[in-house]
Formats: C-alpha cells, structure tokens, sequence
C-alpha cells in the first residue's frame, strides 16, 4: 500500500525527471544534428555552450560528476539504461566480428602523420565492409571517424578532407568543431556507418560529429565496458597515453578468460612507440611465453595492409 507520502515523494521524483534537459525515456542513439542541435546554425562562432550536447555538459557539472541525489542518479541510470539498449539494437543489426574499435590519445592533433594513418586505415577497413566504433571524442578517435565517413570516395576527395581540418589542430582551437562540419557539409554520406561511444565525464572533449552514430552515457564504466566488449572483431591500438594503457590491459583480461567465447585481435600500430616509448608489447609476449596471460591474438606493425589482412584472416576463420 502506498502512503501519502510515498506518493508525494513519487510525485517530486517524477516532476524532477520532467526537469532534466536530456530525455531519461530516450531509446535511440544520438547523432551530430541532436547533440549539436544549435551549433549548427552558428558554426562560425563555435557556439558550443548553445547546443544540447553543452547544455547537458553543463547540466551535468553543476549537478556534479559524482550525482548530488537520488532523483539525479536515477535520472542519469534511466537516460543509460536506454541508450545501452539502443547499442543492443544496433548490435543487432550488424555482424558483431566485424565490429573493430581503434584506441588511441584523444590530444593527437590533425596535423600529425599518426591522424592520417588512423583516418586512410579507417577508411579502408570501412569499404572492406567492417564498422568502426571509438570512444566517440576527439584525437585518433575524430580520425578513426573521418575515415569512415570519407569511405567510398577518391583519395582527392580523403586528402581535401583533412586538408580542410589542418587550420584547427585540436579541440582546444576555436573553430574544431566547425571544421567538422564543413567537412560534412562538403562531402555528404549516408551510405556507411560508424559508432562513437563518448561521456559527459570528458564533455570538455566535444564528441566527433564523423561518427554516425553516437552512444553517450553519463556512466564512463558502462561507456568504457561497451567500447571493448564491442570491438568483437578485434582492437587497434595506436600511440596513446593512462587511457589507452588501461583500455590495453582490460582488453587482455577479457581475451585471457575468454570473457565472450573467443579472443579477438590486439594490434599495435607503430613499432617504435609500443617496443620504445611505451614497452606494453614486448611485456604482453613475455607475459604469453611464460603462460601469465593466455589466448592473446597479438600483432605489431607498422603496416596497415597488415593490419587490414589481419582482421579479414580473423573474420574469415570464425565465419
């Protein structure tokens, strides 16, 4: 039996839901003309802080990162609680082993060789037919999308592309995002797809308007969870830093227990970062010959027509 004032506390808690500037019923994924809703008008001026994707970052700051109240925590759950069965249905409709993620900093810059090569690879793993998915933020993550917007065009029409985001290096330049969009607005695309799977913990990193379709939670262990459990067709790993780091090891804790069945892919892209600057390679092979972690499907190279071969091998085998 419910008491009066458990019906009044019912009624503030369901007059606080209505209040929230998200929608805690949603059950779709967003995409760039949601989340950007209000910048698009006002590219010019990076109006950023207009837009729903701002307003909800700056929502979600003064209610705090660590929610204030249960009304708060429960509307955060209900709004992630959707979006991750959004994730299942688009799961759903895309063959999981050709699903492959590309890790990687979010501060590397467009201007560096590093971004080209994530974006030409992404591009052509997306004409190869595989669907690529990132935390959805800016760096190797905004090229990673690039790529896959830009697949089935000319290599012209990929080099115009990035030659148009060269002026704005980072997402701490005024103008990022506009670029972006003139990018987009250039080159139109709705034939392929790919999936960004950001948080409003970093919403100081604008997520990538590249990505077609975007899953952003308030939860980053849901966010972080999705991203590697999702990559069932392997994970590219480039030069990056804590983050990446710790996106490698979670990785190879699933494949080790076989978490889903089967170990998918690690590859390392660039020899001398993975061996030198940051050594995680050569002790992920120790670890593997001395039988600490097991199943572990390792590749390093500097070659994408390796990397490429190597996850239509892999794709092909557990057909």
């Amino acid at each position: 039996m419910i008491t009066n004032t458990g019906l009044n506390e019912m009624k503030d808690i369901m007059a606080y839901l209505d209040k929230v500037p998200y929608c805690v019923t949603r059950r779709t994924l967003y995409n760039a003309a949601e989340l950007y809703e209000g910048f698009m008008t006002d590219q010019h001026q990076g109006n950023y802080g207009s837009c729903f994707d701002g307003r909800v970052y700056q929502y979600y700051l003064y209610t705090g990162k660590q929610d204030s109240s249960v009304e708060e925590s429960l509307a955060r759950s209900l709004h992630d609680h959707g979006i991750h069965a959004a994730l299942r249905q688009f799961m759903g409709a895309h063959d999981p082993r050709r699903c492959v993620g590309i890790m990687g900093g979010h501060a590397l810059p467009r201007t560096d060789a590093v971004y080209r090569d994530i974006a030409c690879l992404s591009k052509r793993l997306t004409e190869e037919g595989f669907v690529m998915l990132t935390g959805g933020g800016p760096g190797a993550m905004e090229g990673t999308h690039l790529g896959a917007w830009m697949a089935g065009r000319t290599t012209r029409e990929m080099e115009d592309a990035l030659s148009m985001l060269l002026a704005v290096p980072t997402f701490r330049d005024e103008g990022w995002l506009a670029t972006a969009f003139e990018v987009i607005r250039k080159y139109p695309q709705e034939r392929y797809e790919s999936l960004g799977i950001p948080t409003w913990l970093y919403g100081h990193e604008p997520s990538t308007p590249f990505a077609t379709h975007i899953a952003k939670f308030f939860d980053n262990s849901i966010r972080e969870d999705n991203i590697l459990t999702l990559a069932y067709g392997g994970l590219i790993y480039t030069p990056g830093s804590a983050g990446t780091m710790q996106e490698i090891f979670q990785e190879a804790v699933q494949n080790h227990y076989l978490s889903y069945g089967f170990a998918s892919p690690m590859i390392f892209l660039g020899k001398h970062f993975w061996t030198h600057e940051m050594p995680v390679f050569p002790l992920l092979q120790r670890l593997m010959d001395t039988g600490k972690y097991k199943n572990l499907l390792l590749t390093l190279t500097d070659d994408i027509d390796e990397i490429i071969d190597t996850l239509v091998q892999f794709h092909n085998s557990h057909q």
